[in-house]
């Protein structure tokens, strides 16, 4: 008897551990921004991976930490939320890391939950084997994992064993989403993601935390196979304003290129951007901000 198989997995874990990452790698397309700096998702994304019998959504979500403002609270909630939709849970961890205050607090989130609760741990590309197995026991005493997998998402490595053992843990349910559909992300989403992926790739200290991109206009031309993209890139303070736009407006063209050439690999278009930057004070602190920027609800 044929059984299809359907859910969600939520890719839970502290920040910058790979989550985005792995998430590309097993999507196949680069649909969530990956940046070497925390706090790099800040909205909860959807990729979804096909198989003859199986549809798996993955969930990316922001990097689970104890939130100091705003801004940081509205993403742990998005995250925790999360952990409520999903059929399964993936808690993603390093094995270049001991297992530190974060790693502790999402596993306290994690307690009395019903559903599997699988372990990756990552970046394994950076360690030798035997220094692997301490860590597989310490963190087999913490939690009642269904299974722990040792993973590189960079290189690829072990991730279809993983992924096997997830679809194993689905319950039998509908395909959900067509076959030709990586992701429920709006094209206009994805390229506000890829402008702030720059921002973070190209600033420094406190100006990446303190950007949020709107896309103002988002206008396709599919005679021509051409997208117009018009958005502004809001800071808190002037002298981020200034750092953004750079000498001679170079910061902001070296951003709007790179965001401009990703996207035009994901959309298959040719894309025309047009950036603009704006100064919202204080705008981390301000629920209103918060909500006009779609990081709540």
């Amino acid at each position: 008897m044929f059984v299809f198989k359907s859910g969600f997995i939520a890719i839970l874990g502290r920040p910058n551990v790979g989550k985005s990452t792995f998430f590309n790698a097993t999507i196949g397309d680069k649909i969530s921004i990956v940046a070497d700096k925390p706090q790099t998702t800040r909205n909860r994304i959807t990729g979804i991976k096909n198989f003859s019998d199986a549809q798996l959504i993955f969930l990316d979500t922001p990097g689970m930490h104890k939130p100091k403002t705003p801004l940081n609270r509205a993403m742990v909630q998005a995250a925790r939320e999360t952990i409520g939709d999903a059929d399964v849970l993936l808690m993603m961890v390093e094995a270049d890391s001991p297992i530190g205050p974060h790693d502790l607090f999402l596993i306290e989130a994690l307690a009395g939950v019903k559903t599997p609760v699988f372990l990756a741990i990552n970046k394994i590309d950076r360690v030798e084997k035997p220094k692997l197995l301490p860590l597989i026991d310490q963190y087999s005493k913490l939690f009642d994992f269904k299974g722990i997998f040792p993973i590189s998402a960079l290189k690829n490595d072990g991730l279809d064993e993983l992924i096997a053992c997830l679809k194993e843990a689905l319950p039998q349910g509908p395909q959900l989403f067509p076959d030709d559909i990586a992701t429920d992300a709006t094209e206009r989403f994805i390229a506000g993601e890829f402008i702030r992926e720059q921002i973070l790739l190209l600033t420094k200290q406190e100006v990446p935390y303190a950007s949020a991109v709107m896309i103002d206009a988002f206008k396709e031309d599919e005679a021509k196979n051409l997208i117009r993209i018009s958005a502004t890139i809001h800071v808190e303070k002037e002298s981020q304003k200034a750092i953004m736009i750079g000498k001679k407006g170079a910061m902001l063209k070296k951003i709007g290129t790179q965001a401009r050439l990703s996207m035009e690999n994901l959309f298959g278009a040719k894309v025309f951007l047009e950036l603009f930057v704006r100064v919202k004070k204080d705008w981390t602190g301000s629920e209103r901000m918060l909500r006009e920027f779609g990081l709540i609800k």
